[in-house]
């Protein structure tokens, strides 16, 4: 599978910024993923409040780890 022009772009100025910026592109980086990790917690415990959501999470995890805060 190709990625499109767009994909490879981003990547590039990507590149750029961490070669030009090697102080600050760390803490960019670290802001990035500790946003998508919130956002799927945020995810996983909106779906454990659904009907059969801790079945789901199961399925979509593939293991037994639940969270061990119930609401």
């Amino acid at each position: 599978m190709e990625r499109n022009k767009t994909h490879n772009e981003h990547l590039e100025k990507w590149a750029m910024f961490v070669k030009n910026n090697p102080a600050k592109w760390k803490k960019e980086h670290t802001l990035f993923i500790d946003a998508q990790i919130i956002k799927s917690w945020d995810f996983y415990n909106k779906l454990k409040q659904t009907a059969n959501g801790r079945e789901k999470i199961k399925l979509l995890r593939g293991i037994n780890l639940l969270f061990t805060t119930a609401k």
